[in-house]
């Protein structure tokens, strides 16, 4: 499935409708260059979630963990160097927990992850808009032209 935003806003709302629809032990693994709105999306998917909190890209951290309807992992996996360094912090808890994992860069660690996870890849068509491409997750449907509102 392939989607255009054409702001951040419509990318952050892309986010609340997923995470609106995501269930316990749903993977999203995200991928895109810098600064192509990974850290947005999720953000959106955190509302979605029902998570209160501020989100941040955990870029030095690896993993911030927040509460929502369900538990949110965000993992940023940017600056591991090995990906045997995620046995060190409980990966596989996370992972086959009753939460929700968002992993940027997932492509990283893509050997350490079941197969079947939502793999999202977020593209910079200009400035502000971005294709967003979604496999995986049959189940979740999106409206065919988002709004600024996300509704």
């Amino acid at each position: 499935m392939e989607i255009i935003t054409k702001s951040p806003e419509e990318t952050y709302n892309l986010g609340v409708r997923l995470g609106e629809q995501l269930m316990p032990g749903d993977i999203i693994v995200l991928n895109g260059d810098l600064g192509a709105g990974k850290t947005q999306l999720t953000k959106g998917i955190a509302e979605g979630l029902g998570v209160a909190d501020y989100i941040t890209s955990p870029t030095f951290t690896i993993v911030n963990e927040y509460e929502g309807r369900l538990p949110l992992y965000h993992f940023d996996v940017y600056r591991i160097e090995d990906i045997y360094e995620m046995n060190e912090i409980g990966f596989e808890e996370y992972l086959f927990g009753n939460g929700v994992c968002v992993i940027e860069w997932g492509d990283m660690v893509r050997e350490l992850l079941p197969y079947d996870v939502i793999d999202i890849y977020i593209s910079k068509v200009d400035e502000v808009t971005r294709r967003i491409d979604i496999k995986g997750g049959d189940r979740l449907t999106f409206g065919r032209e988002l709004k600024p509102d996300g509704r």
